[in-house]
């Protein structure tokens, strides 16, 4: 009888591979290589493009305006955030924007529960009509609420020039952040729990408070604290309806407009500095407390 063997049994090369032994065909393994290589090139290009383009669009321009705003030396910076007309403006603007966080969390999560556990006519367009304010000029809603509520409201109610009408203008463009931050979570929330304490005697409050509260709890605060940095900086919707008046309705963005139009564009910076510093905290707690409660959950599994 002849010899039959290949060279894969008798432990030579193929096209297929390379041998270990007699009989045995290792594959070669430069395709997961070459992917790999290919993978880590577009990694790494894709986080240039991210680091320029967001050096380009956020952090050049605000690190242009922190060097304007030391023009005059740190005693300079000093001397305009704390001068007694941006204390007050920066005083009613935080003010202002904590009562319309708080305003916003509990109407807000009120609006979320309906959109998501009741059925009624003209559901889609309320749902649609949430993001209203994220798309029309916010100059367009302080024209509004001017018609409704200044000196000719036809509805009786004058709120012009008055701190309760600058929670009204913000509350209004802030209301979407709360809103669809709640509503995926209630989306998701399982029921079936909301059931059994039902079935165990639980009444509808106690449900809430014990059950559903403290899943939507993070998502809550969460669009509660965008809602106050979207506050903060807010100019268009309360240019009108706010009156401007130094120490009862000038917000801080008023203010810097204020201090451009004098010719003090340095003092306008340094307060634009003092209102970016509070919103960046805000955001940075947020994005801690969202990282620590996404641990706890994960631990919890």
């Amino acid at each position: 009888m002849t010899d039959t063997r290949t060279k894969a049994d008798t432990g030579g090369s193929t096209d297929a591979g390379t041998t270990t032994g007699p009989g045995v065909v290792r594959q070669r393994s430069a395709g997961p290589a070459w992917r790999s290589r290919l993978t880590g090139s577009a990694g790494s290009l894709g986080l240039a493009i991210t680091v320029l383009w967001l050096s380009i669009i956020v952090l050049l321009p605000l690190a242009a305006l922190t060097v304007h705003s030391f023009d005059d030396g740190w005693s300079g910076f000093w001397d305009a955030v704390t001068a007694p007309a941006a204390l007050d403006a920066l005083r009613v603007t935080v003010l202002v924007s904590v009562v319309v966080a708080v305003v916003n969390v509990v109407m807000g999560t009120v609006v979320a529960w309906v959109l998501v556990r009741d059925d009624f006519p003209g559901k889609s367009f309320v749902n649609a009509l949430i993001d209203l304010p994220f798309a029309l000029p916010t100059i367009v809603a302080s024209i509004v609420l001017l018609s409704l509520y200044g000196p000719q409201s036809p509805v009786g109610i004058h709120l012009n020039a008055t701190q309760p009408g600058l929670v009204v203008a913000l509350a209004f463009v802030t209301l979407p952040f709360v809103v669809r931050s709640v509503q995926p979570v209630l989306i998701e929330a399982d029921k079936e729990v909301e059931q059994a304490a039902a079935s165990l005697g639980a009444n509808n409050l106690t449900i809430f408070r014990r059950v559903v509260l403290p899943s939507l709890a993070p998502a809550i605060i969460s669009g509660g604290g965008l809602a106050f940095a979207r506050a903060i900086g807010e100019y268009g919707s309360v240019v009108l309806i706010g009156g401007n008046i130094p120490r009862r309705t000038q917000v801080a963005s008023q203010y810097i407009q204020q201090q451009i139009e004098v010719d003090r564009p340095v003092n306008a910076a340094a307060v634009s500095v003092a209102l970016l510093a509070i919103s960046f905290a805000t955001l940075l707690i947020l994005r801690i407390f969202s990282e620590r409660t996404a641990r706890k959950e994960q631990a919890s599994r």
